[in-house]
């Protein structure tokens, strides 16, 4: 998988001001975000077919009352409206964005309203310990999308399993898919408070699968997906995984506990978009 490496992608450059004693308006800054699918999986009829970067106005006190929100907070929506809200080209349709794009935006409107300090606990990777620790979202990498769909501007790529053989069509979650996991997760919840078993791999599977060896009926592929070789789903996840393009969130952290220096994943606590300073 291509990754650009450590980078200043998202330190934006802010407008000259203006004559403060004749305007006290402030013009807000419009920021060029890669993207980082390439826009190769959208279709042709999308405006973001194609498109490397995308357009977005910084963070404002207006966004701050979408944040807000208890309303699109209980929907789990609010992301989704925050970015829309910060798109400069409204045409473009953001829950249908793949995941890795979205971040992309998440985090530069992050740092277009908050600054790149993000200050979050993490567990180590080496002694299992929590601690609090700062870093620097201007400097995570891009992971460039680096393999082709199997048609332009379908976001569907193919992949043979070890064990079965089948030739598996996938696709990179959307932040629709997103949501509808969310919502249909928390519907479970609330149906079954003591369920001891979560479907989570399965359930990500069912929506990442387009196809199995051709066949598209979504009973077969459920059939298949419960009833496939251990092995196969962990490589198939792991190539998902290894290939979906976004923001490369591996971070390296010094542990207090240990002083061990370990690489981990970084989260989006509820300081990303909620600083306490």
């Amino acid at each position: 998988m291509a990754r650009q490496g450590k980078n200043d992608i998202f330190k934006v450059e802010q407008p000259e001001h203006r004559n403060a004693t004749k305007d006290i308006n402030w013009e807000v800054p419009v920021e060029a975000v890669p993207v980082p699918s390439f826009g190769m999986v959208y279709p042709t009829s999308s405006p973001l077919h194609g498109k490397e970067v995308v357009e977005i106005r910084a963070m404002t006190a207006k966004e701050e009352d979408i944040l807000t929100s208890r309303a699109l907070i209980k929907q789990g929506t609010v992301i989704t409206h925050l970015i829309n809200s910060c798109l400069v080209d409204k045409d473009i349709d953001v829950r249908h964005m793949l995941v890795g794009d979205r971040n992309a935006l998440m985090i530069s409107v992050r740092i277009t309203g908050y600054g790149s300090d993000y200050r979050v606990r993490v567990s180590c990777a080496e002694c299992g310990k929590d601690s609090s620790q700062d870093f620097d979202l201007s400097e995570l990498g891009i992971k460039r999308l680096s393999i082709s769909p199997i048609s332009p501007g379908q976001n569907c790529f193919e992949y043979q399993l070890p064990v079965s053989k089948r030739i598996v069509c996938f696709k990179f979650l959307t932040g629709a898919d997103e949501e509808d996991i969310s919502a249909v997760n928390e519907r479970k919840k609330q149906l079954m408070p003591d369920m001891l078993i979560e479907n989570n791999v399965t359930s990500r599977l069912e929506y990442s699968i387009v196809s199995v060896d051709g066949i598209k009926d979504r009973s077969q592929i459920s059939s298949f997906i419960r009833a496939m070789p251990a092995q196969d789903s962990r490589k198939l996840r792991k190539y998902i995984d290894d290939n979906e393009p976004g923001i490369d969130m591996r971070v390296n952290m010094s542990c207090p506990h240990c002083t061990k220096q370990s690489e981990v994943s970084l989260p989006f606590g509820t300081s990303f978009f909620w600083p306490r300073d």
